[in-house]
């Protein structure tokens, strides 16, 4: 074969792998729209659309997390906590014993608060693997049972329902965030918005290049300047507040709160960041990549269960995907570096 044609094949190959996520979600849609009833309604689409949003929201943070070479198995955990504490606010409100009053807060403190403990939740994933030097993998599996197992203390397991919250209490409108505006579900107008604030951030400004550059090469980028370790706990700030958002959301859509929600999830973020074209290995992510990503995972899961796929198929379905989508990935890192060795060798 003439290198022509060898240049040629390896470009329409590094083509198509770039644009699999899109490849992938029109034939999955084509699948489903076949094999399942009703899968091309309106109903469904808005149904796909509130689980995409949850997904979508949870895999932006864990995207910035990845391209730094890290790793956030604690996210779904902090769904169920974040919803967790929300829906002890509404119901139960702040007792504090020692001047016996309880305190009870409007929906944007209960919102804040959500939000903030996300944060924190991150900050401390974020010290504990800069300061002590403990791999990601290992931080955030031991938060995630930390986080899990405080959301069951919270309420020694019961569930919160019914969060409506009393008008006397002034606490009432929690239901905004899983009810929809002009047709569109609120949580993917927020997963709209979160995207563009964070692809933005991480595109257009320094703060994005130090994530790339840490992934990259951190070494590199320790000499270059870069405060490697801030940039470090800040991209787990992300991720946990990105989490806290998805429990709000969640708790609202269900009306009510449960230590298990998000169980599992995590893995649903890191498979749309995954197929939405960011690496394992570091250094490589768009955020617009893996809300497409996110979208094919939402297709994928409401589509089985339209055909009527068992959740433990479900499961290993889902597992098979992120694996082979870690070995493409690879594929294609290995043909770009061949790319350019042809490059360098015919520019000689």
């Amino acid at each position: 074969m003439s290198t022509d044609k060898k240049s040629s094949n390896n470009t329409l190959a590094m083509t198509l792998l770039k644009g699999r996520t899109f490849i992938v979600l029109i034939v999955l849609l084509i699948f489903f729209s076949i094999t399942a009833d009703n899968f091309l309604s309106m109903n469904t689409a808005l149904l796909i659309g509130k689980h995409v949003a949850l997904y979508g929201i949870l895999a932006i943070g864990m995207t910035y997390v990845i391209i730094t070479g890290g790793i956030d198995l604690s996210v779904g955990a902090i769904v169920g906590l974040g919803g967790m504490i929300a829906g002890g606010l509404i119901q139960k409100g702040l007792t504090l014993e020692m001047f016996g009053v309880t305190l009870y807060f409007s929906v944007p403190m209960i919102v804040l608060i959500t939000i903030l403990l996300g944060a924190v939740i991150g900050a401390v994933n974020g010290l504990i693997i800069t300061k002590f030097n403990v791999a990601p993998f290992i931080a955030t599996l031991g938060m995630m049972y930390v986080a899990r197992g405080l959301a069951n203390i919270h309420s020694q397991g019961a569930t919160y329902s019914d969060l409506k919250g009393y008008e006397a209490l002034g606490n009432q409108g929690w239901s905004f965030f899983g009810s929809r505006v002009m047709g569109i579900p609120v949580g993917l107008i927020i997963l709209v918005i979160l995207a563009v604030i964070f692809a933005v951030l991480l595109k257009r400004t320094a703060f994005g290049w130090h994530v790339f550059s840490i992934g990259g090469n951190e070494k590199a980028a320790k000499l270059s300047g870069v405060k490697v370790n801030k940039v470090k706990i800040l991209v787990y700030v992300i991720s946990g507040i990105c989490s806290a958002v998805v429990g709000i959301i969640a708790s609202s859509q269900l009306a009510a709160s449960h230590p298990a929600t998000g169980e599992s999830w995590e893995m649903n973020a890191i498979a749309a960041a995954v197929l939405g074209g960011t690496s394992m290995a570091g250094g490589v992510g768009t955020i617009g990549g893996t809300i497409v990503g996110a979208f094919v995972i939402g297709v994928i899961n409401d589509g089985m269960v339209m055909c009527g796929v068992s959740e433990f198929w479900q499961m290993v379905i889902k597992g098979l995907v992120i694996v082979l989508a870690v070995i493409i990935d690879q594929f294609q890192r290995n043909l770009q570096a061949k790319m350019a060795l042809q490059a360098r060798n015919e520019s000689k």
